[in-house]
């Protein structure tokens, strides 16, 4: 006797449930007994990020938001995420592009982490430090190294919205282990990693 598909299918498959913390439109609901905010930015406080510069063309300028989130997820497409505060005001701008600028940055790019992590200034003004790629996206040229990204999915996440985005080309200017050592973000202070820091 032939088997059906009916047959093949796992016997202890079961409908597909709604997590109990996502309403039936998708939205997050507050979980029972969660980790308040205090306590979620101190766990985090203790787990260095590496710090790179978002940029992206909006309808009135050039916005910049500095970000220790981003994280390669892919090689093969190549597929980078990141996070962004719906509190920036270069959010919408880049919620709103199809393509951005990631600038992975080193320590001797802190300036420049300073620059667009500023509130309230024109992180813009100083037209020596940037420049545009011929598609028109803004890019401080000399940074350790960047990529082109197209925007491919945008995730509702709290206060936040997370980025997964397409890297279309890109440059390296310092290698990982060329001076002046990598920039990271730790305990609300920007850290530089070099052979002193090495621990094997």
């Amino acid at each position: 006797m032939s088997e059906t598909s009916a047959d093949r299918r796992p016997r202890d498959t079961e409908p597909f449930r709604t997590p109990a913390h996502v309403d039936p439109a998708g939205e997050l609901l507050a979980v029972p007994g969660s980790l308040g905010a205090e306590g979620f930015k101190t766990l985090f406080r203790g787990h260095p990020g590496g710090v790179s510069v978002i940029t992206a063309e909006g309808p009135d300028g050039p916005v910049a938001l500095t970000a220790t989130s981003v994280a390669s997820v892919s090689v093969d497409p190549p597929l980078l995420i990141f996070s962004v505060s719906a509190l920036s005001s270069a959010t919408p701008a880049i919620l709103a592009a199809d393509t951005i600028v990631v600038h992975l940055l080193d320590a001797a790019d802190l300036p420049l982490a300073r620059l667009a992590s500023t509130s309230g200034i024109d992180r813009f003004a100083d037209t020596s430090l940037w420049t545009r790629l011929e598609t028109g996206e803004p890019l401080f040229p000399a940074v350790r190294a960047w990529t082109r990204c197209a925007i491919v999915s945008r995730l509702e996440a709290g206060g936040s919205t997370v980025i997964v985005a397409h890297a279309l080309q890109g440059e390296t200017n310092r290698g990982p282990d060329d001076e002046p050592g990598a920039l990271v973000y730790h305990n609300r202070t920007w850290h530089r990693l070099g052979d002193a820091s090495r621990i094997d």
